[in-house]
This record gives structure tokens, sequence and C-alpha cells, in this order.
């Protein structure tokens, strides 16, 4: 029988048992609810980030459909651009053996050629670098290996024979392909390459170098050797037979028998060539055909290059040779031994003769001066005239007075003359408010460029080189009388070297001061200041005990040379554009500059050179012809003229007689009947009234003519 108790206790414990049983069930119904609602929330944002990203592509397509269209825009935004190959171009290059302005002539490629160096193929990857392209080049060039300090490459300008050479400046990485593409459109045209600091030697090379490797040869049928054809076209000319030799020294010897001939009947029959127009007559028509010749017909001028020859009796005498040079075999042969030649004169006429040679065909420079205008305006036109960029000053010259019937040889003189006039007294224009513009100032034998800012700045110093390199190149005046130390230094010389003398110093008030530090003598207060002064404007330090020697030395080559190195480079350059300087550098003993005293004319050195008047009988149908007794009496007043006169007054006498200050082997003297001396510059003829009775009358009438020298031929 079942208990009460049991009843209530099982009752309790099945009460127990459901409410277990039921938050059994209650628990993993929950989570599952949990769950199910997470994964509702998960799909709705995936589903919402679908349709945005949807969105998205949908707009980015609508905008950029080039980049993300279905299928294309992944793979060309991934994909790279295929690379192309390099590209071989040819390039002429020519390699020059030193610095030119201008291409070479035709005669000068030749030799180029024959030397290694010229007009060559290169076939250079457009892409090369300057180690590349300098690589390549030593390849192409044996010869570019020698080139220390550098090179630059130059283009030239359009156009037919020798043109301008204009400088492509380096690139910061130096001259690659593509700098040098960029330069020349695409490696049009010639690339000239020349040394900066060296001079390649233009001998020719054997035939077996490995410069002519690439190039064709040919046999020469006389000797049978097998030669490059550049060697070739030198070769024949020198290769001969025997009998061709044979008949060559017969056919000398014919043209000897023919000379000789010739000169025979010359003295028979004296003859004279026109200064205008180059032809020959006989000395008795020359004057009257002279006075009616056209100019129009004119030639190139043959200048004169004078040398010193010595005299018979003792004195130095200037000597003027005239020619035609161009188609001389002589000049040709003689071309190259200016070099070696002992005599520095002779090297000086080898030399300007060659160069005048080469040019002889090039553009005639035409220089004109109004002798109706004033000094002032005259000078003018000889600067601007000189200031011209890319003038081949070596070409002929041709000088044209207007207002002046005076033309040739004489006019040339008279314009070489008054340049170097100018520069050695100043030229008549005010440039920094003075009188006259100075290139030149100091003591004489002591000139020394002006330290004028202005006159650099204004590039004169560049004219006065182009003046005194033009003038020595045709036999005119030279500058006298310029600074030893000057010298030195515009010739290439350092100025630690050079012999600085006290007189150079153009500026007395500063030469005054550095004279204080010349002796042993303390300096007083106020000299100690002016010494200091000068020495802090210049950098340098205060005067003592100990550096008083060193600090004289230092202040005086400042004052002479520190501060006119800008105006003798720019003298230098003008030297270098009127090619005269490889005869300066080579030859250390021409006197470009000679010394004061040097270019002195005295009684001694024009007497000899003088072609007195005839003895013989006169001509009494001639009008102007005087008598034997007339011509006694003058020629003897011009000799004591000459004896008893200065050095200025012969200088106008020679200048008034040539055109220039430069005395000729040949100075003719006539005596005539006129009212007043004349001269023919152009036939070096001075023609003197016979009717002078007295040697005053004489000499102040003589005087007075030559003095008119300066302005112009008007008594011509």
């Amino acid at each position: 029988m079942n208990r009460p108790e049991d009843s209530e206790v099982v009752r309790s414990a099945r009460h127990l048992l459901s409410l277990l049983t039921s938050g059994t069930a209650a628990g993993p119904s929950q989570d599952n609810n949990r769950q199910h609602m997470v994964q509702q929330r998960d799909v709705v944002q995936q589903r919402d980030m679908v349709q945005q990203r949807a969105t998205i592509q949908t707009e980015m397509t609508r905008s950029f459909p080039g980049f993300f269209c279905k299928g294309r825009g992944k793979r060309r935004m991934l994909s790279q651009t295929p690379s192309k190959p390099a590209k071989i171009l040819p390039v002429n290059f020519y390699l020059l053996p030193h610095q030119y302005e201008r291409t070479p002539m035709e005669n000068e490629q030749l030799v180029h050629m024959q030397a290694g160096l010229g007009r060559k193929t290169m076939h250079m990857d457009e892409n090369a670098t300057y180690e590349e392209v300098y690589a390549q080049l030593k390849e192409l060039y044996p010869k570019f290996q020698e080139i220390k300090g550098g090179w630059l490459v130059y283009k030239s300008s359009g156009g037919w024979g020798s043109r301008k050479l204009v400088l492509i400046p380096p690139d910061e990485s130096g001259y690659s392909a593509k700098y040098l593409k960029a330069a020349t459109k695409g490696f049009k045209g010639v690339l000239y390459i020349a040394p900066l600091q060296i001079e390649l030697d233009t001998t020719a090379l054997p035939p077996e170098s490995q410069s002519f490797n690439d190039m064709p040869r040919e046999k020469c049928q006389k000797c049978g050797i097998t030669y490059p054809l550049v060697i070739l076209t030198a070769h024949i000319k020198s290769c001969a037979t025997c009998d061709e030799a044979e008949q060559t020294s017969e056919e000398a010897e014919q043209t000897s028998d023919e000379a000789e001939q010739t000169s025979d009947e010359a003295e028979q029959t004296k003859q004279a060539t026109c200064p205008i127009c180059q032809k020959e007559m006989s000395v008795d028509v020359i004057e009257i055909h002279a006075s009616f010749c056209i100019g129009d017909s004119l030639q190139p001028l043959e200048l004169n290059v004078s040398m010193e020859e010595p005299s018979t009796s003792g004195c130095s005498v200037l000597v003027t040779h005239t020619g035609d040079y161009s188609n001389s075999t002589e000049a040709t042969s003689m071309s190259s031994d200016w070099r070696t030649e002992s005599d520095k004169n002779k090297a000086v006429l080898l030399y300007t003769k060659e160069i005048i040679r080469q040019h002889e065909t090039g553009k005639s420079l035409l220089m004109t001066m109004d002798v109706r205008m004033d000094k002032e305006d005259q000078d003018r036109e000889l600067v601007a005239f000189y200031k011209q960029n890319g003038i081949e000053w070596a070409c002929p010259v041709k000088c044209k007075l207007q207002g002046d019937a005076a033309i040739g040889e004489g006019v040339t003189r008279h314009f070489l003359s008054t340049v170097i006039q100018r520069l050695q007294h100043g030229f008549h224009f005010n440039m920094g408010n003075t009188a006259r513009t100075c290139l030149f100032e100091g003591e004489p034998g002591h000139l020394v460029p002006s330290s004028s800012q202005f006159l650099v700045e204004s590039d004169l110093f560049l004219v006065a080189g182009r003046m005194i390199g033009h003038s020595f190149l045709h036999g005119g005046p030279r500058l006298a009388g310029v600074s030893q130390a000057i010298l030195h230094v515009l010739l290439g010389g350092s100025p630690e070297t050079a012999t600085v003398q006290i007189e150079d110093c153009p500026d007395h008030d500063i030469r005054e001061t550095i004279k204080l530090l010349d002796g042993e003598t303390e300096l007083s207060g106020a000299e100690y200041q002016a010494v200091l002064n000068l020495s802090l404007a210049w950098d340098l330090p205060g005067p003592t005990k100990e550096n008083r020697k060193w600090l004289f030395e230092r202040l005086l080559t400042h004052a002479v040379i520190g501060r006119r190195s800008r105006q003798l480079k720019q003298i230098r350059k003008g030297l270098k554009e009127t090619r005269v300087w490889p005869l300066l550098i080579e030859r250390k003993d021409v006197d470009l500059f000679p010394k004061e005293f040097e270019t002195s004319l005295t009684p001694s050195m024009l007497l000899p050179c003088i072609c007195w008047p005839s003895v013989s009988s006169v001509d009494e149908d001639d009008d102007e012809d005087c008598s034997l007794e007339d011509r006694c009496r003058i020629s003897g007043y011009l000799r004591r003229f000459i004896e008893t006169a200065s050095n200025s007054d012969l200088k106008h006498l020679v200048k008034f007689w040539l055109g220039w200050e430069v005395p000729d082997e040949k100075m003719v003297v006539e005596v005539i009947n006129a009212d007043m001396p004349k001269s023919s510059t152009c036939f070096n003829m001075l023609r003197l009234p016979g009717h002078y009775t007295d040697f005053s009358h004489f000499k102040d009438e003589l005087l007075m003519c030559i003095g008119t020298s300066e302005f112009g031929f008007g008594l011509v």
C-alpha cells in the first residue's frame, strides 16, 4: 500500500524531472534562433554589398567604357608595352686636327684624310651613352686616343664651300647619341670634332696604317704597289720612271733657257704691271694708262710682306716683296719650311704668303672711308669694320677712299698705317670721358692695355687683336713699344715668370704707392696707410717687415698684369682669328710687337733704298722733264733733308712716298716741272718740282706736303 509520503515524493521528483527536461529542451532552441538571426543578418549585409559593388561597376563602366568593359579592362591595365629594337643609324663625323672657325678647304680635307683624320661614317645606336660614343670614336679614329684635354663637337651652317662652324655645347651627361640626334635634327649633315688643348699631327700615314682598313685600295700602274685611294692620289704625283725623270730634267733645262731669253728681252724693253688691271705694258705709257684704267676690273690685291735684309752699307733695310704665289710651286715647297727657317724674317715671309695664297679665292674684304668726314667718324668706321664677326681676315683686301680719286695698293697701305697709328696714339672719339680713346697706355716702350672695363665690355681689345694681326699678315706696320711683361703673358707665358718693371705701371698714383715698398726705409703713418689701402683693395695683406719685398712684387704684378687678364684674352682671340697665332707659338723669335727703337727710321736705312733720277740726256719734247742741273740740285736737297730730318719727319716722308711707314727696297725719285711735291704710292715714286733754288724753301714745302698724308691722297 502506498503511503502518502511516497506519493508526495514521487510527485515532487516527477515535477523536478519535468523542469529539468523542459530546461534542456529550451536551450538549443534559443541558440538555433540566435544563429538563424545572425545568418539572416549576414545574408542581408552580403546582399547589400553585392548590390553596392554592382552599382559602382555599372557606374565606372558607363563613365570609362574603354577601361572597364567586360573581359578587356583588366588585361589592358596589366599589359606592358613591348620593347622596340634599337635603331642603328649612320652618322658622319669629321675629326679636325685643331680648333677651326670654318669648315676645312678642299685641299685641307685631302691632307686630313691622308693623316687618318677627316670625314668617316660611324654606325651608332640611337640610345648610345657618352661612354659608348667615345669608345666608338676611338675605334673609328685611332688618333682620337691621342686627344688629351677634352674635345668639342661642331656643326656647320648651310650653304656651299667653306662654312662657319657652330658649337654644339655638351649636355650634362656629355655627347650622348640622343643629344646629338636632337641637336642635328636626326643626324643631318656632318659633325666636326675638334680637340681643345692639343693639335693632332697631319703628317700622312703609311699605306698599311689601320686607319685605312675599310678604305678601297687600288694598284699604282707605274710601280705596281697597292695603296688606299687617298694615299694613291698623292703617290701618283711622286711616282715616275727614269725616262719620265729624264724628260722632266730636259724640260726644266729648256724652261731655264727660255727664262734667260725672256730676261734678256726684258732688259731691252722695260715692262711694268698696272696695279689696277694687272696688265703689262711699257714703262713709258703705264702712268698714262693708270690714270684712265677702270677700277671695276681690279683684281684682288697682292699685298706686301716685309722682311729685313742686310744692305751693302751694313745697315738694316726693310725690303718689300710682291708677286703672285697662287700657282707657284715654289710657294708650295716653301710653305712647310717656315718652322725650320733660320732667318725669322724669311720665316714670316713664307708663312704669311702661304696663308694669303690659301685664301686668295675667298671673298674680298672691302674697306671704305670717307675722307670728307671728321676724324671721329672715320675712326668709328674703322672700328665698325674690325668689329664684324665671321670674317676671314686672310682674304684679299680692297680699299676705297670716298671723296678721293686714289685707288690701288697705296690706299690699302694707307688704311693699315692708319689702323696701327690709332692703336699707338688713340682713336679720335670719346669713350670714357676722354678726348681720345687709347686702347694702350703708358710710357713708350712700356705700353700696356688700358684697364678701362668699359673698353673690355665693348670688345675693343678683340678689335685691337684683329687690327694687329691683319696688318702683320699683309706686311703692314706693327705695334711697337709694348711692355715685355705683357708680351710674355700674351704669348702664353705665366704671370709668375714675367719680369715686370715699375715703368710698366701706367697709373702714376699706384706706381708711387708701390714704390714705397722698394727699399729699406721705414714707412711713415701716411705711407703705411696708403700701402695698406691698396693692398686691401686687391685682397692682399698689409705691409710688414717680413713681407715687404714679396708684397712689392705682388702689387706690381697685379697692377700691370692682373688687372688686364681679360684684355689679353681678347687680344689673343683677335690674333687667332687673323691666323697669325700658329706662327707666334712656333716661332718665339718673330717680332710681332717690335721694340720702340726697332721701328725708328735713320738716313742709313733710307738712302740705300732710293733710286735717284737718271743723269742721262733729257728729252726736250717732254714737258715734265727738268734739266740735268735741276735734277742734281733737287736730289741734293732731298739727300740733305733725309740726313738732317728727325725720326718723325722721316716716317711722314716714307708714308707720303709709299702709303705707310715701312720702307721699300726700291723708292723712286723723279724731278719734274710742277708746283708742289707729289707721290704715286702704287709705283713707290716721289715726284719733286725742279724750281727750288734754296734748301729752306724746299724743306718748308716738303714738310708741308708730307704732313698731308694723314688726310688722304689729294696730291696723288
